[in-house]
């Protein structure tokens, strides 16, 4: 059943939700890729932007340039490694998505953040959620995101648009979630945090 709510979602009750995030196992059959203990893994963050639109709550996210080495072409959140000036993920998360996007950290509203996710390229990231009210300025970097685009929150909320899938990658069974919209599809790690979320809105 899609998660349906008596009043319209606000910046309140997401952060009240999010003060006990849920993971992403909630199908023990479903095993996700987490980084053997012997491998070393670089840090990252990601924003999880939620955009306050006067017809509801819309996720934020970029289309990857098709040249880039890490996760080209791939639809994602904005975010990146962390670098030694970074006080915390928070700072790398809101760095990372003014550098990619243009939005300027200022306008973002830290409100929690999820559970981190493990990726088999060699990244831990650590999901930040941030609320962000309009009006929202983007001059995206045209060297790393191909696109900013919106969907609405509530597509996210309703597992009939919740996929999980498998396939064999460099010789290994890899377990993924996607969440397709319209002519696009969110897939792994992306969709993973989505799905997060998910649990942790409708406790």
């Amino acid at each position: 059943m899609p998660l349906t709510l008596s009043a319209p979602l606000t910046r309140d009750w997401v952060s009240r939700r999010l003060l006990h995030p849920a993971d992403v196992e909630a199908d023990p059959g479903f095993v996700r890729y987490v980084h053997p203990p012997e491998r070393t893994v670089v840090q990252a963050a990601v924003l999880v932007p939620l955009i306050n639109r006067a017809n509801g709550v819309t996720v934020m996210l970029t289309q990857r340039t098709a040249h880039l080495n890490d996760h080209a072409g791939q639809i994602s959140f904005p975010g990146g490694r962390v670098e030694e000036d970074d006080a915390d993920r928070i700072q790398t998360a809101l760095r990372e998505t003014e550098e990619e996007t243009g939005l300027a950290r200022e306008a973002v509203e830290v409100i929690g953040r999820l559970p981190d996710f493990d990726i088999p390229s060699g990244f831990r990231v650590t999901p930040i959620v941030g609320w962000i009210e309009p009006p929202v300025d983007f001059n995206p970097d045209p060297f790393e995101v191909a696109e900013v685009f919106e969907v609405p929150l509530h597509h996210f909320l309703d597992p009939a648009n919740h996929e999980r899938r498998s396939d064999d990658i460099n010789g290994r069974r890899r377990n993924y979630y996607a969440m397709p919209y319209q002519n696009r599809l969110i897939w792994g790690a992306t969709a993973g945090m989505l799905f997060s979320l998910y649990q942790s809105l409708r406790g």
